[in-house]
């Protein structure tokens, strides 16, 4: 199985993702690792790793549409069974959702259907939540509106602060995001248009998992 890698940044979650591999956890093959930003940290983690990368700055173009018709071309030089998005910070066009429908996830960091958007950490400190986290979902045409199928759920300390509180989602992060990338792998996750499938089961609730 191929996965293309969608980044913006430091690329934690890809290097997640790497070391699940190296470690014989992960049989699929990276065959791209595509960033928007050319100073994105994570395309130093992929060459370190041996994995070709792209480079498509979205500056480089007057409009968001000729930006993700040649960022689609990129990704699919990689021929990608799979797209995971992890860190790509571009609110996605229908016509990209559309090319990888039911074949793109992203990873993020909230329970949803709480807080979509930015700014989680310290929306959830600031309801007074008890509990805090990190969903795997499926991409569509709506912000992070995808059937969420993982969740990862680490608790909210008294003396937390946004800082601190990332620091435990990236945590569970990067034992999630491998984990939704091998039920892709052994073909138990399926998208079904207004839902998706694990195991041939509707996904009524996300599976939740905790750091150890």
């Amino acid at each position: 199985m191929n996965i293309v890698v969608v980044i913006s940044g430091n690329g934690s979650n890809l290097q997640a993702i790497i070391d699940a591999q190296q470690a014989g956890q992960l049989k699929s093959n990276i065959s791209g690792v595509v960033s928007n930003r050319p100073n994105a940290f994570g395309l130093e983690r992929a060459q370190k790793a041996g994995i070709p990368t792209s480079i498509v700055d979205h500056t480089d173009f007057s409009d968001r549409e000729s930006f993700e018709q040649s960022y689609i071309e990129a990704i699919d030089a990689y021929q990608p069974d799979w797209v995971i998005l992890a860190g790509f910070m571009r609110i996605l066009t229908p016509l990209f959702v559309r090319h990888y429908k039911g074949r793109m996830l992203n990873i993020h960091p909230s329970l949803l259907p709480k807080y979509p958007g930015l700014h989680t950490h310290q929306s959830a400190i600031d309801a007074g939540d008890s509990e805090h986290g990190a969903s795997i979902h499926f991409v569509t045409e709506e912000l992070d509106d995808g059937p969420a199928f993982l969740q990862g759920v680490v608790p909210i300390l008294e003396n937390d602060t946004a800082e601190s509180l990332a620091q435990r989602v990236h945590q569970i992060e990067h034992i999630i995001y491998p984990e939704a990338i091998r039920w892709c792998e052994e073909g138990r996750l399926q998208w079904q248009e207004t839902h998706c499938t694990l195991d041939n089961q509707i996904v009524e609730h996300p599976h939740i998992m905790t750091l150890d």
